[in-house]
């Protein structure tokens, strides 16, 4: 198994969104919901994603352009929309697997 870039993506931007507790908050509320939705099949395809190779690279550019403080304009853009994807990817993960091992699947 690789390096996830979601994890890695979310770990790297994890005290500036920890800096704004109450949104992450409101993102746990708002998919809480849906991660009572699935079904243990759908549940299991959800914590079992991952990105695609092609995408993986592309985090991984990005992110390296990001510590070195060489992104432009529309690639600073491109990464924040992969950090807040991220963080909704990551917390649904987390419920998906929650979902599974409190049903014993």
């Amino acid at each position: 198994m690789g390096i996830d870039p979601i994890a890695n993506a979310v770990r790297f931007t994890y005290l500036h969104t920890m800096k704004d507790s109450s949104s992450f908050e409101v993102l746990n509320d708002l998919l809480d919901p849906l991660s009572r939705c699935l079904d243990a099949e759908s549940a299991r395809r959800v914590a079992e994603f991952r990105v695609a190779p092609n995408v993986e690279e592309k985090i991984r550019v990005l992110a390296e352009k990001a510590n070195e403080g060489l992104l432009n304009e529309d690639e600073r853009a491109d990464y924040e929309a992969i950090i807040n994807t991220a963080d909704i990817i990551s917390i649904l993960k987390l419920k998906a697997e929650r979902h599974l091992k409190s049903n014993g699947s």
